[in-house]
């Protein structure tokens, strides 16, 4: 979807600033937030395409003011509400309603095999790569309503297929109950002239970005 997340190329927002010595966690309700995740998503509550979709609906402004932290605590709401786990009323009270089932206990070696892998996307088998290292393609110029990881910036544009990362879950397919349908992943390189034209600031800069097969086509 194109939507307010979707910023690459995009002006007015200002440099990016970083702060020296920046603590992992604020605030103590962000552990808590982040302690989450591997709980819910455990339990099979969402998966993480999902995760990053609801992110994508939040309003525009809300996005923007919103902190990382943030974004995670309005999209387990969301989805949970959604899939029927929490009501409404549970949220905004942050009470479970009398006669709730418990969740599964969430034990250190689940945690364990989740840190380890990063809930990992890629997948041993799949559809056959249509592209090879070396290769020119273009990005479809295409605007999907629902969930993508083809940015906006892109799209029409031809670039080089540098390196083939192997099969990976399809997030426009996984994100909306569709299944998984595992591809190819390409990192695919543009020079800054062909995603900026002639005024790009550093014309003999390239950039790489990480494409799966569906999102290209011979050029």
């Amino acid at each position: 979807m194109n939507g307010i997340h979707d910023t690459g190329g995009a002006h007015g927002y200002g440099p990016v600033y970083r702060e020296p010595n920046e603590p992992v966690f604020r605030y103590d309700w962000e552990k808590t937030v982040m302690s989450l995740f591997p709980a819910l998503f455990a339990n099979g509550n969402f998966n993480l395409d999902e995760l990053r979709h609801s992110i994508e609906r939040m309003g525009p402004a809300h996005y923007l003011e919103g902190t990382y932290y943030e974004h995670w605590l309005h999209a387990f709401e969301n989805l949970l509400v959604e899939k029927g786990v929490l009501t409404a009323t549970e949220v905004a009270t942050g009470k479970a309603a009398s006669g709730k089932t418990a969740t599964p206990v969430l034990t250190p070696a689940i945690v364990d095999g989740l840190l380890s892998t990063g809930a990992s996307a890629a997948r041993e088998e799949g559809a056959r790569a249509r592209f090879a290292v070396g290769d020119k393609v273009r990005v479809l110029n295409k605007n999907p309503v629902g969930h993508t990881r083809m940015p906006r910036y892109t799209r029409g544009k031809v670039g080089t297929v540098v390196i083939d990362h192997g099969v990976f879950v399809t997030p426009d397919t996984a994100a909306h109950g569709k299944g998984e349908h595992p591809q190819h992943v390409y990192t695919v390189s543009f020079t800054s002239v062909e995603l900026w034209g002639q005024d790009a600031s550093s014309p003999k800069d390239t950039i790489r970005v990480d494409l799966w097969d569906d999102y290209l086509e011979p050029a």
